[in-house]
């Protein structure tokens, strides 16, 4: 899949998905927001909504970031985003002996954000990320590293 320009994007990308990945791109290194705290933030739709826009145009945000309540990692994923967490510093729970996988699970209690912007006196999404993103739609199918 070749990358999209920003006018392509942009004319693909409905309005709701381009609030998610504008929230995902908020999300500090080394924190975590569910599908539905991002609703939540958003004000709009519920986990699934989230998870969808994700997973058809979350390619080119960090997608990781954005993660399952119960803190396990994206299932067909979980390499890659296991390196994003432990780059970032991401706190991780490991993964019990009888797990059937073997892998660890976000800390949820420590990992998630509020969604409180520094200096921005409040949650609102400000106007700034949409305009910087290039790349190819294609969410959890298409994830880039």
């Amino acid at each position: 899949m070749g990358r999209m320009t920003e006018e392509e994007l942009s004319a693909r990308l409905p309005e709701y998905a381009e609030r998610v990945l504008d929230v995902a791109e908020l999300i500090p290194p080394g924190r975590v927001m569910t599908y539905g705290d991002v609703a939540e933030w958003l004000g709009e739709g519920g986990p699934r909504q989230v998870g969808r826009a994700m997973a058809l145009y979350g390619g080119a945000v960090p997608w990781w970031r954005v993660v399952r309540a119960d803190g396990r990692l994206l299932p067909g994923h979980e390499q890659r985003a296991l390196g994003h967490y432990r780059e970032e510093g991401t706190p991780l729970k490991e993964a019990a002996r009888a797990a059937d996988d073997h892998l660890p699970r976000l800390d949820m209690r420590r990992a998630r954000w509020d969604g409180t912007l520094p200096g921005a006196g409040g949650t609102e999404p400000g106007g700034g990320p949409a305009a910087e993103r290039t790349g190819g739609a294609g969410g959890a199918a298409g994830v880039r590293g």
